[in-house]
């Protein structure tokens, strides 16, 4: 007989607790065929689920249509979940094919296995620190245009309308760094891939909730005006990898060095072995545009409102920036990394409003998360934002305290803060390869403000706590900035 740790020869080995299976779990009660569908609102479904959070605890049940849906809420199984991808869960198929319906091209976002691991190894290159610092320059002169836009509104008393500028600077950058091309969106208007892209990214996230794909039995207007974006969108990406193929054979020696995140992926498609080939390259190349534009934007957005909102943060980092960075014409990678209490700002803002409150997963082998057994094709939703603020696990966790990311040099680290509890950019082999850039990117138009603005006032529709809405991204509700240039 094996012996087992801690026990003689003759010992048995100790009893394994009977595993709880998914349908008998509390839960929300749920309609024959609909399940608890007409229970949750699509703009506000990240808070109905947080809600049933406190109500039946962080392993629960819930049925969407006839799929029965574990509910995961604490943050160690969470995080197991997500580090047992690509292997043990995926994104589900069933969200993978829609995008594909809906003219999507399959990027990192959405393959999974060899297919992923192949376009990992080719997008990681284009993010590489080295790639992202060499970028840099392009960033500030973006940051500069967002400057003079603010400028002028100031000048001119107007209130600025947060999140269409915060997408036309964050567009702006992605596509320079992965298209090498000067869209300017900030000063010359919408961009056509990004016109596509807003009616697209709502559209799957509500198709991804609909109980029955209506839109193949019969097309509504919104269904039409999708088709058509799909469309241009396809069209729209295929001429810039050509374009990009064109430069590579018109000068190549750009092959040794690569200007932007399409040519270094194009080359290393080319090369023996990849697995990649143009159409996998401009799927990845639309993803970084997808992920990277609606997220940033937003983060940013929420970290404005919530340092409004504190004027003690506020005053803070606004003495950081204007003391180590405070002229963004001269803006270095240096001087965004010495920010760190700017950079504690945007962890504490992802913590209280983190863009992407939930993720949906889909079990491909039978697993086991926590004490429940579930099989391989069940749903398991993953809430991000629980125990990263419950007092339980946070001090005085629903109160905005930067402070609390700081390492314990500056002596007031957090006591007993887990920064695990939080995981804006997911975890394991899957997490989000643009962290590096995104947080760049929240620096430098947040630290660009504080160096040449005051901030008056970021308001509200209604005047009171900004509203959540929940669509491909988690986002406030009509935010309004006021600002006042400082003296020269």
């Amino acid at each position: 007989m094996t012996a087992y740790p801690g026990t003689t020869p003759s010992a048995a080995p100790p009893a394994r607790p009977a595993l709880r299976q998914i349908a008998a779990l509390p839960g929300p009660f749920a309609l024959p065929l609909l399940g608890n569908a007409l229970q949750l609102k699509p703009s506000r479904v990240h808070r109905d689920v947080e809600d049933w959070c406190r109500r039946y605890g962080p392993l629960f049940r819930i049925r969407l249509g006839r799929s029965k849906v574990l509910v995961v809420a604490g943050h160690e199984a969470v995080a197991a979940v997500l580090r047992d991808r690509p292997d043990g869960f995926r994104r589900p198929k069933a969200t993978a094919d829609l995008s594909l319906e809906m003219g999507g091209v399959p990027g990192l976002f959405m393959v999974e296995g060899a297919e992923w691991r192949n376009q990992r190894r080719v997008v990681m290159q284009g993010f590489a620190p080295a790639a992202i610092k060499a970028y840099f320059p392009s960033l500030v002169a973006v940051a500069l245009r967002l400057q003079r836009r603010w400028d002028a509104a100031a000048g001119a008393g107007a209130a600025i309308d947060l999140a269409d500028d915060l997408k036309r600077y964050t567009v702006d950058i992605i596509a320079g760094l992965a298209f090498g091309t000067d869209v300017n969106t900030i000063e010359s208007g919408g961009d056509v891939i990004q016109r596509h892209l807003d009616v697209m990214l709502p559209a799957l996230a509500r198709r991804s909730l609909a109980l029955w794909p209506y839109w193949r039995y019969f097309k509504l207007p919104a269904d039409r005006r999708l088709e058509r974006s799909a469309v241009a969108l396809r069209a729209a990406i295929g001429d810039l990898v050509g374009q990009a193929r064109q430069r590579l054979l018109a000068e190549p020696a750009r092959r040794e060095r690569p200007p932007n995140l399409l040519e270094a992926m194009l080359c290393a498609a080319d090369q023996a072995g990849s697995g990649v080939d143009d159409q996998a390259v401009g799927g990845n190349v639309l993803t970084m545009l997808l992920a990277g534009e609606d997220t940033t934007a937003n983060t940013i957005s929420w970290m404005l409102y919530l340092l409004q909102r504190h004027p003690r943060a506020l005053r803070r980092a606004q003495d950081e920036v204007r003391r180590l960075a405070p002229d963004p014409a001269a803006f270095s990678v240096e001087q965004m990394d010495a920010l760190d209490y700017l950079g504690a700002c945007a962890s504490e803002a992802m913590r209280l409003k983190p863009v992407a409150p939930y993720m949906p997963l889909e079990a491909l082998r039978d697993s086991v998360v926590g004490d429940v057994a579930v099989p391989a094709g069940s749903y398991v939703w993953c809430v991000l934002r629980h125990d990263s603020v419950a007092d339980a696990h946070v001090p005085n966790a629903a109160a905005f305290e930067p402070q609390r990311w700081l390492a314990p040099a500056h002596g007031e680290a957090g006591a007993g803060f887990d920064k695990q509890l939080a995981l804006p950019f997911g975890a394991g082999l899957r997490t989000c390869p643009g962290r590096y850039l995104a947080l760049l990117e929240m620096k430098g138009a947040v630290a660009m403000l504080l160096a040449r603005f005051e901030l008056l006032g970021v308001d509200t529709p209604d005047g009171g706590e900004a509203r959540e809405l929940m669509a491909f991204v988690m986002s406030p509700v009509g935010l309004r900035m006021r600002l006042r240039a400082l003296a020269a």
